[in-house]
C-alpha cells in the first residue's frame, strides 16, 4: 500500500474522493488521469509512448484476440485467449468492415505482413507483436495499459474503477506516474524529473469533472512504488 502521510495525502484523498462523488452514473465509472506533457508531439525524439501493468488492474474484463498458427495458437486457447485465429479471422474482420468483439490483439510476428489488410481497423500496441504469446495475454488480462501522447501532447489513461479500494487506486497512480517517468524522452534535459516535463496532471472520473494533483504527490507515489516494488 502507497503511504502518502503527512500534508500531501489530503491532496489525494480530495482529489480521489472527488472523482468518486462525482461517478454518479449507472455504471462503475473509470478514475482518469489526464496528463498535459511539455513535450512537441511533431518531433519524434519527443515521442512519449508506454506500457504497464497496473498491479490492481483496470476493473475492467478484457477480450484478448490472438493471431497466430499452430503451436502458438495452440498456447494462445490454453493461456485463455477468448479468440484465436489466422487468415479466417483477419477475412472476417476485413468482410465485416472492421467490426471485432474483442479489447486487445496479439499477434505472432509471422502475422505482421497479413495483418496489413487491417491497417485501417487495428491498432497494435507496444509489446502485442511477440513469440511470448503467453505472457502477452496475461499482461493483456491481467490490467495492462498503453499510453501514447496525442497531437495536443496530453496522455490519456484510465487506473481503475471509482469502486476501487483507496490503496489500489494509489498503488495504480504510483505505477503510471513511474512508468510515464521511464517513458521520458531522452533530449529533454532539465534539473529534475519533471521540471519541463509534466506540465499538469488531472484525475477525474469518467463523466465528472477534473482535479489537478501536484508534482510533489506525483514524485512521492513514483517514488513510493518503485521502493514497493524494488527488485
Amino acid at each position: 500500500m502507497l503511504n502518502l502521510n503527512g500534508p500531501l495525502e489530503g491532496e489525494w484523498i480530495r482529489a480521489k474522493e472527488l472523482s468518486r462523488a462525482n461517478a454518479k452514473r449507472k455504471f462503475v465509472e473509470t478514475v482518469e488521469a489526464h496528463v498535459n506533457l511539455g513535450v512537441d508531439p511533431r518531433r519524434s525524439d519527443q515521442m512519449v509512448r508506454g506500457a504497464i501493468t497496473l498491479p490492481h488492474g483496470t476493473g475492467k474484463t478484457v477480450r484478448v484476440a490472438v493471431f497466430a498458427e499452430g503451436t502458438a495458437a495452440d498456447e494462445a486457447r490454453t493461456a485463455g485467449a477468448d479468440i484465436v485465429g489466422g487468415d479466417e479471422l483477419i477475412e472476417e474482420i476485413k468482410s465485416g468492415g472492421g467490426k471485432v468483439n474483442f479489447d486487445k490483439c496479439i499477434a505472432t510476428p509471422m502475422f505482421m505482413p497479413r495483418l496489413s489488410r487491417l491497417v485501417e481497423f487495428l491498432v497494435l500496441e507496444l509489446g502485442s507483436v511477440t513469440n511470448d504469446v503467453s505472457g502477452a495475454i496475461k499482461a493483456a488480462k491481467c490490467g495492462r495499459i498503453d499510453f501514447k501522447i496525442d497531437k495536443t501532447a496530453i496522455v490519456h489513461v484510465g487506473l481503475g474503477k471509482a469502486n476501487f479500494p483507496e490503496n489500489a487506486l494509489r498503488e495504480n497512480i504510483g505505477a503510471f506516474v513511474n512508468a510515464l517517468l521511464l517513458a521520458k524522452p531522452v533530449g529533454l534535459k532539465k534539473t529534475s524529473k519533471y521540471a519541463g516535463y509534466v506540465k499538469s496532471f488531472t484525475l477525474c472520473s469518467t463523466m465528472g469533472p477534473g482535479f489537478p494533483v501536484t508534482i510533489q504527490s506525483l514524485s512521492a507515489a513514483a517514488d513510493e512504488y518503485s521502493k514497493l516494488h524494488a527488485t
